[in-house]
């Protein structure tokens, strides 16, 4: 029931107007011209707390230990006497006593018998807390959609402009960009979901299954920042398709061997330095051109303050990463 209605209701002196009233789930309370309560519904006693009895006659404002007595609030409710106005949804924000911070919206409107010259106000409160709170969620839920999906485009953007096409198919630039970005997302949910990953865990999850029983860790555990996922996973990525396409993992007896070590640097730094080394490969050479995945590699290695060392060992390719902790 809406204020208005509720106004009609009692102007019209219904019999029934009180038993209405106390079926609302709204608080409401009538008060005269001197702003004393001459009566408050079933919701009214139950929200606040107060007994009935103790409130009938009260002075309004003074309810409470004077929850009620706010400036602003009592200066739109007088003026509701003298100028047959309403005031409605004026938002009051209170840490109450008996019920802790709750945020209401006010509605008061004067009620004149065409019969007397009373001059009662009806008061309605409606409890937002609750509705402002879900509203606050939803709007930061779609704040920070928008932000990922902004940010997911970039990725998407970025891998697909640096995607070489030079002397290749059409499948095999599908492939490599489809390769790329399933590495970036699967990163990105990692980094989503947890405030670190281990590295391990990280390096095998580039590999992926086929590989994984030709791929030998040896390192102390080592967790990764969120902020150094992404690019840690990227790295690995691309090393492990190289591997599969020229390197250790083209061939049946290929292996890669990871060690890694924390090392302390300048101050209290502590860098990780992963050694990645491939045996058992195909013969090793300096590529003819630089390539996307190598300079990708150097270029995310320096996106996470690291560096990284490439050596085309004959025997195996070597990559040296270095990245501060």
């Amino acid at each position: 029931m809406m204020l208005e209605d509720l106004y009609r209701l009692l102007r019209s002196s219904h019999v029934q107007a009180q038993g209405v009233v106390d079926t609302m789930t709204q608080p409401v309370v009538v008060l005269d011209h001197n702003l004393g309560v001459t009566t408050a519904n079933n919701a009214f006693i139950k929200t606040f707390k107060v007994d009935r009895d103790d409130i009938l006659g009260q002075d309004f404002f003074s309810l409470g230990d004077g929850q009620w007595d706010i400036a602003e609030l009592r200066h739109l409710i007088s003026a509701v006497v003298p100028r047959a106005a309403a005031v409605i949804g004026f938002e009051v924000e209170h840490d109450f006593p008996a019920i802790g911070q709750r945020t209401f919206l006010v509605d008061a409107r004067r009620l004149s018998h065409p019969d007397d010259n009373s001059k009662n106000i009806l008061v309605l409160f409606d409890d937002v807390t609750d509705r402002q709170r879900e509203s606050a969620e939803m709007e930061f839920i779609v704040s920070e959609t928008r932000h990922r999906m902004k940010n997911l485009f970039s990725v998407v953007r970025s891998i697909a402009m640096r995607t070489d096409t030079k002397n290749r198919t059409a499948l095999d630039y599908r492939d490599t960009f489809l390769g790329r970005l399933e590495a970036s997302f699967r990163a990105q949910e990692i980094a989503a979901t947890n405030d670190a990953a281990d590295l391990q865990v990280l390096l095998k999850q580039s590999i992926g299954e086929p590989d994984i029983n030709r791929l030998y860790c040896d390192g102390p555990a080592v967790e990764i920042s969120s902020s150094k996922v992404l690019p840690v996973s990227m790295i690995f990525h691309e090393l492990m398709t190289n591997a599969l396409k020229y390197g250790a993992f083209s061939v049946p007896d290929g292996e890669v061997h990871v060690r890694w070590t924390l090392e302390p640097g300048t101050g209290q730094r502590t860098y990780l330095r992963c050694e990645w080394r491939e045996a058992n490969g195909p013969p090793v050479g300096p590529p003819e051109r630089k390539g996307y995945g190598s300079e990708l590699i150097k270029a995310t290695s320096a996106q996470a303050g690291g560096t990284v060392e490439l050596n085309y060992d004959p025997f195996g390719l070597v990559a040296t990463i270095e990245i501060p902790m």
